[in-house]
């Protein structure tokens, strides 16, 4: 069979594009390399997420689930753990070639995200030895961190609400590099009014503990000192790995990223992109504007495959 569309990536922009796809009854195909979700379950399910149309406050694996279900429910076909090789021209469609198969489609949507991503690791000894024994990259359940101490790495959005988490049922330490934080206002006024003890201008040197952590080294103004910590999440940003998309032909931005017309079109015939995945003047790397590209893409690929008279 031929499908409409096939959907490469199943984080908040490929559910979106499914559920948009589908509702113009597009024969619809979502093929995700991991689980459903992307980065929102991949790298901070439990964070919360307060600037999505909506909702005052969403788990961001909450609003996974919702875009997930919503999927499911309008039969999207979603393949997990099925990892894209090759797109090909065909000799009247495009053919994607997976680990698995492959599937013939009239239009293909790339929303990888990021690619392939693990989180950024600060690179200091006991880091990789305490791992799993109170160093983590993902913060646990809230009810998971009652009676532990915690400390928090980063200066971002995600950082800083995971600490907001962590703060509302137990002790909190907040570690960051720099004198400020890059985090959206918000964010900043929220971490300010609670509890969360914050080390700005701060150089982690080690994680300590024998078979579990039991405390960080932090240097501060030449000043050294240890932090006790039952758990040090470190949320410092990610690397990602996008090499798969010059394989496939696609147009690369100075940042690896996809080029992409206004419509979300590619250099390629039939293929489109968005969310995380795609460059352009004034992008805006947020989980409503990939939701919103998405759409785009949707609509551009129902014109290319289905022809309509108004198109």
């Amino acid at each position: 069979m031929t499908y409409d569309v096939i959907i490469v990536g199943a984080g908040p922009a490929g559910l979106t594009a499914g559920i948009y796809a589908r509702s113009k009854m597009m024969n619809t195909l979502i093929i995700e390399s991991g689980r459903v979700g992307g980065q929102l379950v991949s790298l901070y399910p439990e964070k919360g997420v307060h600037n999505f149309p909506g909702f005052e406050s969403v788990q961001a694996r909450k609003l996974s689930d919702r875009l997930y279900a919503q999927a499911e429910n309008l039969e999207c076909k979603i393949r997990e753990k099925e990892k894209v090789l090759e797109i090909n021209d065909g000799k009247e469609d495009l053919v994607v070639v997976t680990n698995k198969g492959e599937y013939h489609t009239l239009t293909v949507i790339i929303a990888i995200g990021m690619g392939d991503f693990n989180p950024r690791k600060m690179d200091v000894p006991g880091e990789d030895e305490l791992f799993g024994k109170g160093v983590s990259y993902l913060l646990p359940v809230k009810e998971e961190l009652v009676g532990q101490k915690v400390t928090m790495f980063g200066g971002g959005n995600s950082a800083i609400e995971m600490a907001l988490i962590a703060d509302s049922v137990t002790d909190t330490t907040i570690v960051h590099r720099r004198g400020e934080f890059r985090a959206d206002e918000m964010n900043v006024v929220s971490l300010e009014k609670s509890n969360i003890l914050k080390v700005l201008n701060a150089e982690t040197l080690s994680f300590n503990g024998n078979g579990k952590l039991k405390s960080v080294t932090v240097k501060q103004d030449n000043r050294t000192f240890e932090i006790p910590t039952d758990l040090a999440v470190i949320n410092i940003g990610i690397k990602s790995d996008l090499g798969i998309l010059s394989k496939w032909g696609l147009e690369l931005t100075g940042e690896g990223l996809v080029k992409v017309e206004p419509d979300m079109s590619t250099n390629r015939r039939g293929i489109f992109a968005c969310g995380d995945v795609v460059d352009y003047p004034g992008k805006y790397k947020q989980i409503i504007t990939a939701c919103g590209e998405a759409a785009n893409a949707v609509q551009m690929a129902y014109k290319f495959s289905k022809k309509p008279y108004w198109a």
